[in-house]
């Protein structure tokens, strides 16, 4: 550990990456705590505290997601769900229509671009329409407790709509999610790891300590009454802490290893053997943290609606049957965990590209033919090892809603004992550090082409 610092120290062009990473994520946090004009934060949060209860509910799923900013109504309480929602419909239209798909294979920079503007304005279109949501909802709160909302700006009004207060909730909330995205890609050009990720797993560390505080209450240490947790169960739940993270780390690294054999060629007056790998490592869960991140996204945004529009409809009948820890919620979440695994990993994963690699470069499976065999003997690998990953992550995600059942624990304590939390947090710093050991090993070979000076 030591070694790897010393080593990330002497490389200047690596420490300012990470200073500039440190700086965006720094300014990610000053902003969830700015709340919007006219909103009175302390309020909001309060009553908000009071609306969830500390149960498993949406409201909270998306405080959780957005690092606390939800709650109380600041600049960026959206977070970068829009960004992710409009992320998911852009790569379906990418798999749906051919002749889009047909273009970003033919020139990836030209798609990757056309793909990233789509994007944008995707992003700019659900948070404009979220916020709007969430403008009616922050009404419907200060009815109900005033002093959420600032009278001042809500006298000014047309036709009974205070058009005001909705200009500038949905004007500020659409700005902040826009400046988060720009942070995102800035962290992904200038700095280190993945912008957007990065964003996520910040506002989730971020509930952290909170979670720490309320495991502290709870042990009642202070008196001499037993607590709502007993030793036994922290240290339970420290062992189920440590086991679900060698899980998770396990999961995301580990890979199916298919041997390689190259064919012998001639050079000169001499056989020798293709240089190369010895084996094609397919990942078992070559979808990383993305599918887990899809589901939860996609769950949140027709309940979200439903909830901001109001109960007294259909709408909101569906949106309180999909809630989180429902068992309908949970079914759903399993299903579109398993359905984003297989379509991430299909639309990746190109079998009959690498089986076209392969026999260009002379390489082949022992025991499968070149061209079509190999690429149906990826194919029927991938789709099985698919599953297994899938099936983990799903395992995974229902964790936390196993623990906070059965051992009758918050589910803010529970919330990081697997799911999307967990899976976000290791598959970040798992990225990250992988970045990190890439660009020291790039250093390391610039330093040996070099050519040395001598007197």
């Amino acid at each position: 550990m030591k070694e790897t610092i010393r080593r990330i120290l002497q490389s200047s062009e690596l420490v300012k990456k990470i200073q500039f990473t440190l700086l965006m994520l720094l300014v990610y946090r000053i902003g969830g705590f700015i709340p919007v004009p006219g909103i009175d934060g302390d309020t909001a949060l309060s009553y908000f505290r009071q609306a969830t209860g500390g149960g498993q509910n949406l409201f909270q799923l998306i405080d959780i997601f957005s690092g606390g900013a939800f709650s109380q109504m600041t600049i960026f309480a959206l977070g970068v769900v829009p960004y992710i929602s409009a992320s998911i419909i852009i790569q379906l239209l990418v798999a749906l229509l051919p002749g889009l798909q047909r273009e970003v294979r033919e020139n990836p920079d030209q798609g990757r671009r056309k793909i990233g503007r789509w994007t944008r304005f995707g992003t700019l279109a659900l948070a404009f329409i979220q916020s709007a949501l969430y403008a009616r909802y922050a009404l419907q709160m200060n009815k109900s407790h005033p002093g959420i909302i600032s009278p001042d700006i809500l006298s000014v009004q047309a036709f009974g709509i205070p058009w005001l207060f909705y200009l500038v909730m949905v004007t500020t909330m659409t700005t902040g999610t826009c400046f988060l995205m720009w942070i995102g890609e800035q962290i992904g050009e200038k700095g280190i790891g993945n912008g957007m990720s990065l964003i996520i797993a910040t506002g989730i560390l971020s509930q952290l300590p909170g979670a720490i505080g309320l495991i502290i209450q709870q042990l009642n240490l202070d008196s001499p009454g037993p607590g709502q947790i007993s030793i036994f169960t922290l240290l339970v739940l420290l062992a189920l802490f440590v086991g679900v993270v060698v899980a998770t780390i396990y999961i995301i690294q580990g890979q199916r290893k298919i041997p390689l054999q190259y064919a012998r060629r001639v050079v000169g007056m001499r056989e020798v053997q293709g240089a190369g790998s010895s084996y094609l490592p397919l990942k078992v869960n070559y979808a990383g943290v993305i599918p887990v991140i899809f589901a939860s996204s996609l769950l949140m945004f027709p309940a979200t609606l439903g909830q901001f529009i109001g109960s007294g409809n259909w709408i909101g009948r569906v949106a309180s049957a999909i809630s989180p820890g429902s068992t309908i919620y949970l079914i759903l979440n399993v299903a579109l965990i398993l359905f984003f695994t297989y379509f991430w990993t299909a639309t990746q994963f190109h079998p009959d590209q690498i089986a076209s690699d392969m026999k260009k470069n002379g390489a082949f499976i022992p025991g499968v033919r070149q061209g079509r065999h190999t690429q149906e003997y990826l194919e029927t690998t991938m789709h099985r090892i698919t599953l297994i990953g899938a099936c983990s992550l799903a395992a995974l995600a229902l964790f936390p809603t196993v623990i906070s059942r059965i051992m009758n624990v918050p589910h803010s304590i529970s919330y990081f004992f697997g799911g999307t939390a967990l899976l976000i947090l290791v598959g970040v710093v798992l990225d990250t550090m992988k970045q990190v050991e890439s660009h020291l090993i790039m250093r390391r070979y610039e330093g040996f082409m070099r050519r040395p000076k001598f007197r």
